[in-house]
């Protein structure tokens, strides 16, 4: 039978819609008006004149950023490095992950390598410490550099330990039974079974690596070794026009800092907006199941 709702109810599931959208709306708001600064006139930006929309609408910013050889090799370097980070944080973040979420009984040293990545969060040694590790062991210039220092996040090792923890005991012991051995269980059910929490960390990885530009800017010592995010931040900084050939000169006439930083920051958010709907339906109960220890 079907349940009448009352109009209090009513008036209460209609109210959380409003706030929702105007909530969302806020969300959006940000990044629709830098969408719209990107495509205005650069004295349309200047003069406040664009909210929602483009105003003299053109595409000059996009020209100057994307017409430049460097931002070409600026994404493969980003592409590059997205494909071994994203690889070799997700592989190790499994290998630490499965160990550390075992009983003391079966790992018996399990806190003490808790505790070794743990520290790490809560203590670091100084950004000149880090710098001259990277450089002692050869990897300044070199995309490892930007992917190795990073090769163990933390965080997402115990986001997904505690979602370890929550799987079902009966299921790792039966396989024990049949005869199966800790590779065996790992890859073929913990890695299917824990695919919402390898979603979530999968989303914070990517996002890391494609926006983190300070390292980068570090650890290149040539322009041609940047990622993408580095490159973007340098580019309005070191636009001087007395370097600028004719043709550079014009088409900067024709835009300004606002209206290309505003295309920069679309351009850097892009690739995480195209990717983030499909790891979505799993990033809440990741989060959720990750987060609580079992």
């Amino acid at each position: 039978m079907k349940q009448r709702i009352s109009l209090g109810r009513n008036i209460f599931i209609g109210s959380n819609y409003i706030f929702l959208i105007f909530l969302s709306f806020l969300c959006l708001f940000p990044l629709i008006h830098v969408l719209a600064i990107s495509f205005s006139s650069s004295s349309a930006a200047a003069s406040g004149l664009v909210k929602l929309w483009p105003v003299d609408f053109q595409i000059s910013s996009y020209q100057y950023i994307l017409n430049k050889p460097e931002f070409i090799q600026s994404v493969l370097v980003t592409l590059k490095r997205v494909a071994l980070g994203f690889t070799i944080n997700l592989l190790m973040s499994v290998l630490c992950a499965y160990p550390l979420s075992k009983e003391r009984s079966s790992f018996r040293y399990r806190t003490v390598y808790a505790w070794y990545f743990i520290i790490t969060i809560l203590f670091g040694g100084g950004l000149i410490p880090w710098y001259l590790t990277v450089s002692e062991t050869g990897l300044i210039d070199t995309i490892w550099a930007l992917v190795i220092p990073g090769a163990v996040p933390v965080f997402n090792v115990i986001l997904l330990l505690n979602f370890f923890r929550g799987l079902p005991k009966e299921i790792e012991e039966s396989a024990f039974m049949d005869g199966a051995g800790h590779w065996r269980v790992l890859w073929l059910m913990y890695i299917p079974l824990s695919l919402p929490s390898l979603a979530t960390i999968s989303l914070f990885t990517l996002v890391g690596h494609w926006n983190s530009w300070f390292d980068g800017l570090i650890l290149m010592n040539f322009p041609d070794k940047y990622p993408l995010s580095t490159y973007l931040q340098l580019v309005i900084i070191n636009s001087d026009p007395m370097k600028m050939s004719a043709g550079d000169i014009y088409k900067y006439a024709e835009i300004s800092d606002r209206t290309t930083r505003a295309a920069q920051i679309f351009l850097g958010a892009l690739p995480i907006l195209l990717v983030y709907p499909f790891l979505q339906k799993y990033f809440v109960k990741g989060i959720v199941l990750g987060s609580i220890k079992g």
